[in-house]
């Protein structure tokens, strides 16, 4: 990938009607529709998404697959990018946007929320092109009824200064027991979500706590996940959620390990900072991006449309290169300027795929399959959050 780009990208904060079937009923129990055809676009289609997602060679003149889009259906893009998933859920919820690209953590409670709705996706051509493990998961699906068109996926890995750190880290108990030893220069993402992060290095190193999935926490786990993330915030130098802000601390030295993004540890490897990642032995949690429709859409034609276009190889093959990430649709892959980039990011790799617990927002209903518990819900784990950073 272009680590200019990438930079630009993350340091920049998107009529006929539509046939409609049979209704269905969202988890937080809005009736909402069904397509069964897609008509002529309305002209227009707003969308909410991810810094890099939607560009139209505004940022970067060479960077544009919005153009190409209007050009072949109509629809003219507007366009907001937002910066955190808590910021898209909020703005989502407004009914002002036709489509969002939501992270895991921000897709149920949309889903609960009644703010999207199912997607048909047999009427998606590019849908069936897409790798078979980003279909029907926990954070794109509910009660077999799809929410939407799989994006891209990348893993949070444990980034570290290769001058600073010795030897070579290979579990995230170097910034979790091991933290200590380079207290005030470690460094981790900001959300309530970095919770699954704790629960997962339990999972591995504390059975005990029963834990299954570091996404469904009951009351003690979460105390216990908690317990250790205070452990620690006293040897955490900064807490990141802007990946071009988290280079510049480690190319200083003002961090020497935590996690990042793949395109971080890009952007750093290009300006010269010595560092490099890793999956480390426990696995890591990560994202699976899904592209949803308003449940309050007056342009579902056009976001219909926008789904399938963005997961076309052209188009995806272009987002995923300029962002940083592994495409979902694998024709991408022999697309993309850089020809070694699919093999940089895992894409189509199952194996490495496996070991990524994707980012699954938290609700009571246990997702582990346990029916003798309550789980902690994301706001539990946002209160959670707010003790643990003080």
């Amino acid at each position: 990938m272009a680590t200019k780009n990438a930079l630009k990208v993350i340091g920049t904060l998107a009529a006929a009607a539509l046939a409609l079937a049979a209704c269905g009923t969202t988890s937080g129990g809005e009736t909402a529709k069904v397509a069964e055809s897609i008509g002529d676009g309305e002209g227009q289609v707003s969308i909410l998404a991810w810094p890099g997602y939607v560009e139209d060679g505004s940022n970067d003149p060479n960077v544009d697959w919005v153009t190409q889009f209007t050009a072949d259906t109509g629809c003219k893009v507007s366009y907001k990018p937002f910066g955190t998933s808590d910021e898209a859920v909020t703005l989502m919820r407004t009914g002002q946007y036709d489509v969002i690209s939501a992270s895991g953590d921000a897709s149920l409670r949309l889903v609960a929320g009644g703010d999207v709705q199912p997607v048909n996706m047999s009427l998606l051509k590019n849908y069936p092109d897409v790798y078979p493990f980003l279909k029907d998961q926990a954070w794109n699906t509910v009660d077999g009824k799809n929410y939407g068109m799989p994006h891209g996926w990348g893993a949070n890995l444990l980034m570290y200064r290769t001058d600073k750190v010795s030897p070579e880290p290979t579990s995230w108990g170097s910034v979790f027991g091991g933290a200590a030893e380079h207290s005030g220069k470690v460094t981790a993402y900001d959300s309530p979500i970095y919770i699954a992060d704790a629960a997962l290095y339990l999972m591995k190193h504390k059975p005990e706590l029963g834990i299954k999935n570091p996404y469904a926490l009951d009351a003690d786990q979460l105390a216990a996940a908690v317990s250790l993330l205070k452990e620690q915030r006293t040897h955490v130098g900064e807490y990141w959620n802007d990946v071009v802000k988290e280079v510049q601390s480690f190319a200083s030295g003002t961090s020497v390990i935590g996690t990042t993004w793949q395109v971080g540890a890009n952007i750093a490897q290009a300006d010269g900072a010595p560092v490099e990642t890793l999956l480390p032995e426990e696995g890591a949690t990560g994202w699976s991006d899904t592209w949803m429709i308003g449940s309050k859409t007056k342009n579902p034609n056009c976001a219909y449309k926008w789904l399938d276009y963005i997961a076309s190889p052209e188009a995806n093959a272009k987002v995923a290169e300029y962002f940083g990430e592994s495409p979902a649709n694998p024709k991408a892959c022999e697309l993309t300027t850089d020809k070694d980039h699919c093999t940089t990011y895992h894409s189509g790799d199952a194996a490495y795929a496996e070991q990524i617990w994707y980012w699954t927002t938290p609700v009571a209903k246990c997702i582990d399959g346990r029916t003798d518990v309550k789980c902690t819900d994301y706001s539990e784990w946002t209160k959670a959050w707010t003790e643990i950073k003080g």
